[in-house]
């Protein structure tokens, strides 16, 4: 099982990210632009699940590239990552820890941080 304390090693190995906080959770940033950050459920989510039961345990939001790769990881994780409402037209991710693989965690991270970095830190990340 996957913590935070997990994705934030991640995020923090890669290059130039610094950890804050913004709404009172845990971000990463690159750049100035947050790629991965804690998300708990608001009142308002917990209302838009209905009778549905919301995925449990800690939460992670992650950005991917743009609207394609968000469904392209919806549909090849649908375990682990999956996506609410307030999302509906943004390029992020959520990310139950509890049931996300250490390698599939990387992945988003790493890729999180690809879609906010600036190109010039991409192309020197990729061709070390």
């Amino acid at each position: 099982m996957a913590t935070v304390d997990d994705a934030a090693e991640l995020a923090l190995a890669l290059p130039e990210v610094t950890e804050s906080e913004r709404h009172g959770n845990r971000t990463w940033f690159v750049a100035r632009k947050a790629f991965v950050w804690e998300r708990p459920f608001s009142q308002a989510d917990l209302r838009r699940f209905g009778e549905q039961t919301p995925p449990d345990g800690p939460i992670l939001a992650v950005r991917v590239a743009d609207l394609g790769d968000k469904e392209a990881v919806l549909a090849a994780q649908p375990e682990a990552f999956f996506t609410i409402s307030h999302f509906d037209g943004y390029s992020a991710v959520l990310i139950q820890l509890r049931k996300v693989s250490a390698p599939a965690l990387r992945e988003a991270v790493t890729d999180g941080w690809l879609a906010c970095a600036p190109p010039a830190l991409v192309s020197q990340f990729l061709n070390r």
